[in-house]
């Protein structure tokens, strides 16, 4: 398996973790928005379409490889006061990050042992489980309803962290301590399946977070909120790298991207989850309709029964076609006997 952090920080992509097997360069190498699938691609051994001539990323060990990727976004902010001694690289027309391109090269090399793939936007409710992930993760919440009961719950993480001025009485703040939570609950409830880091397929996260964005918008920039929220955010993704880092066994890298805005005209417009009209009192968050985690089994059973009854009634008819009635047929032979014997 393979594990690899990715995050999105004010136009920078910084390398919080990596095993010896994967090697960056320190420099101030610029790095196209684009490609940084590709670098999380390559470093988990996987081929690319286009070579990357980029020198951050050296060859490293061929055949040891990550175990997880995980790669988190974080939208609306300059620059994340990560600690000087992680590598960071310049960003060069940011764009929104997928990794498709990366679950797709999974899905076919592994799809015999069934990685764990998770890619979950909480702010959007946007939320993509494959394989493994369906049991992991089923009791992890992924709408604005579900996350905002899991954070008054006994458990949670405002029982231990300090909140400094943020509120829990505002809708902004709620989104973005949402988020914290979300990481918190995903390394606890992989720890309960520490297995799975052990396992020969790679697994991958991808996670985007636009709570620091919302609190910017609600307060300002230059709010000790925003000050407050962008340290607990740091904080958070340390301690959630460091987490995933030892659950994989240290067989893992950790990278972290942040993003003030993204240069994409093709980047998909959606509405900010905190924006509602005073007359939607039914639904005022928008939210969809719950994820049915039995979907993907109730469907692989329906399509496989048709398929088998289809190549039933194929071989059935072809048979029947070609059978000769003299020999095959035991009415026509216990016919003929009985003629003969009169």
């Amino acid at each position: 398996q393979l594990f690899l952090v990715l995050g999105v920080c004010g136009d920078e992509f910084s390398i919080l973790r990596s095993p010896q097997s994967v090697v960056f360069r320190n420099g101030s190498w610029p790095i196209p928005g684009e490609r940084i699938p590709d670098v999380a691609a390559l470093s988990m051994g996987f081929s690319v379409e286009e070579d990357l001539s980029w020198p951050g990323l050296a060859v490293g060990d061929l055949f040891h490889r990550p175990r997880a990727t995980v790669l988190v976004t974080v939208k609306g902010v300059e620059q994340l006061m990560l600690p000087a001694k992680e590598i960071s690289y310049p960003i060069e027309n940011a764009v929104p990050i997928s990794l498709d391109s990366v679950a797709n090269a999974i899905h076919t090399l592994f799809s015999e042992e069934i990685p764990v793939v998770l890619q979950l936007a909480p702010s959007e409710e946007r939320v993509y489980m494959v394989g493994k992930a369906n049991s992991v993760f089923e009791d992890l919440s992924v709408t604005l309803r579900q996350l905002r009961n899991r954070l008054f719950q006994d458990n949670s993480i405002l029982s231990s962290l300090p909140l400094n001025s943020l509120s829990r009485n505002n809708e902004a703040d709620l989104l973005f301590l949402s988020e914290l939570q979300v990481l918190h609950d995903i390394a606890s409830l992989l720890s309960r399946h520490k297995h799975l880091a052990k396992d020969h397929s790679p697994d991958l996260y991808a996670l985007e977070l636009a709570g620091l964005e919302e609190v910017g918008r609600r307060y300002g920039e230059d709010s000790q909120q925003f000050k407050d929220a962008s340290q607990i955010l740091v904080d958070s993704l340390q301690k959630f790298a460091d987490e995933m880092f030892n659950l994989y066994s240290g067989n893992a890298v950790v990278e972290v991207v942040a993003v003030k805005t993204f240069n994409s005209p093709l980047m998909r417009k959606t509405r900010s989850i905190l924006q509602s009209s005073e007359g939607e009192t039914d639904n005022p968050y928008n939210l969809a309709y719950q994820y049915n985690y039995n979907y993907s089994v109730i469907f692989n059973i329906i399509l496989w029964m048709m398929i088998g009854l289809a190549l039933a009634v194929i071989v059935i008819s072809y048979n029947l076609w070609n059978m000769d009635p003299g020999y095959d047929s035991i009415i026509y032979r216990m016919t003929n006997q009985k003629i003969r014997m009169d």
